[in-house]
């Protein structure tokens, strides 16, 4: 951090990444990138629940002194707001420059733009929303049924639930991605056993179509580096999102930001669809919207990295371009000039 402190960066992550964006988003985190650590203090905290470090189900329960596993309690975005405050005043910031998460990063950083209207100077939310969606709601319990389907579920062990976990992965990769990316990226490459006049009727579906391995390994991959409590709570505590609870509704909520506000959409987003960022832009006083394409769907945000580097850099650059040319004119004013 600098002495002024106000090249402060605090980025928030998603569902199931950690606190290292340079790991998740190499495009826009790093040396020579557009949040480059030599120029900005970047801060990017573990959310609770999370298997990647701060508290999660799998820690001990001080209450009981024994492993949370199923008695972990889920924490809303807001919640998770409220556990970095403290760090925030640890380490002695008093303004973030910029603040910036999708998804469910998206959600933390609406939630503490509205608790603490003067801390941020610009916010970037991406594909996120205001409140969590019925049909977001739905693929989340969809994905927690997987789980609680998993015979080992019940079980008090690290690896309880992770085949459930997997199947969980594969149905939320499908609200992740979009048409395009699996007709352009997993097509089909083989014919089914029956079409396959020199085919025994022995393959799998992993011997003929790409996109069903592609689910299979996108499950296994998670599953080597999560666990399905972890994954079930974060679920849930995306479910509760509501800006608005006990804050009148979601319009006097956003109402209440007083940063710079830029809301990224992506326009194949069938998870977080571009409406919902529309009307997060809408009733922030100083919001502004635009949308971007993306083969990937709601992935887009963590790998458009060109586009959506260049929508922040000339944000920032137009706003501080205006911010001089308004002391400029109040300078002619006061001279009478």
């Amino acid at each position: 951090m600098n002495e002024t402190g106000d090249n402060v960066v605090w980025i928030f992550h998603a569902l199931t990444a950690n606190s290292d964006p340079a790991e998740w988003w190499p495009g826009l985190v790093g040396e020579g990138k557009l949040f480059d650590p030599a120029t900005y203090f970047i801060i990017c905290v573990n959310m609770p629940g999370s298997c990647y470090g701060s508290i999660g189900p799998l820690d001990q329960d001080p209450r009981t002194n024994k492993t949370y596993y199923h008695e972990f309690p889920f924490f809303t975005p807001r919640d998770m707001v409220h556990a970095y405050q403290p760090l925030r005043k640890f380490l002695g910031i008093r303004k973030i420059h910029i603040g910036i998460g999708g998804s469910m990063g998206g959600q933390q950083l609406l939630e503490w733009a509205i608790e603490e209207p003067d801390l941020f100077e610009f916010i970037f939310p991406l594909a996120t929303n205001a409140q969590h969606s019925p049909w977001g709601i739905a693929f989340n319990v969809s994905q927690r049924m997987g789980i609680e389907a998993d015979s080992t579920w019940t079980e008090r062990s690290p690896s309880a639930g992770i085949a459930g976990m997997r199947a969980a992965r594969a149905m939320a990769l499908i609200s992740y991605r979009h048409y395009d990316t699996y007709l352009k990226a997993q097509p089909r490459t083989n014919q089914f056993p029956f079409e396959n006049e020199t085919g025994n009727g022995s393959e799998t579906d992993q011997d003929w179509d790409g996109a069903a391995s592609y689910q299979r390994y996108q499950g296994e991959k998670l599953a080597r580096r999560f666990n399905a409590f972890s994954y079930y709570v974060l679920s849930q505590g995306m479910d509760a999102h509501n800006v608005g609870r006990g804050r009148g509704n979601m319009q006097k909520a956003l109402q209440r930001i007083h940063a710079k506000t830029l809301v990224i959409g992506i326009e194949t987003d069938i998870l977080f669809p571009i409406q919902e960022q529309q009307f997060i832009a809408a009733n922030i006083p100083r919001g502004n919207f635009r949308v971007i394409y993306s083969d990937y769907g709601h992935d887009g945000f963590l790998l458009e990295y060109d586009a959506i580097g260049k929508l922040i850099r000339d944000f920032v650059q137009n706003e501080f371009a205006s911010q001089v040319a308004s002391v400029n004119s109040n300078s002619y004013e006061n001279n009478g000039l």
